[in-house]
């Protein structure tokens, strides 16, 4: 299943406990040996590869075991990297703020 958009969290939760899975497997790995190698417990391992939540520190420490941690790059890129950040006089944004919105004084001319 491609995840998109269009996917409930529960469904992307489910696809990547399902490829994190198929993974462990093809590795080939058993959950055991998977917690031994991560420090994480069998049963944390079981219930994420059911689709329950772990955790961020559990799901690195797990990817790493299974040397996919390479992959979370891809999750969040770096901004650094981007295009638009070479341009000239790009300084990094401190903080997101919303526009202000100054047409409360602007009228089409019918009103009163």
């Amino acid at each position: 299943m491609k995840i998109n958009k269009e996917l409930q969290n529960k469904a992307i939760a489910a696809e990547l406990a399902s490829r994190f899975k198929q993974y462990r497997i093809d590795f080939p790995m058993t959950r055991t040996e998977l917690a031994e190698k991560s420090m994480v417990s069998v049963g944390t391992i079981a219930r994420f590869e059911n689709g329950s939540d772990i955790g961020l520190i559990n799901l690195i420490k797990l990817l790493k075991a299974l040397e996919l941690e390479e992959k979370l790059d891809l999750l969040i890129p770096d901004p650094q990297e981007r295009p638009s950040y070479y341009v000239e006089n790009n300084t990094p944004k401190k903080r997101a703020r919303k526009r202000k919105q100054n047409d409360d004084d602007w009228k089409w001319g019918d009103e009163k």
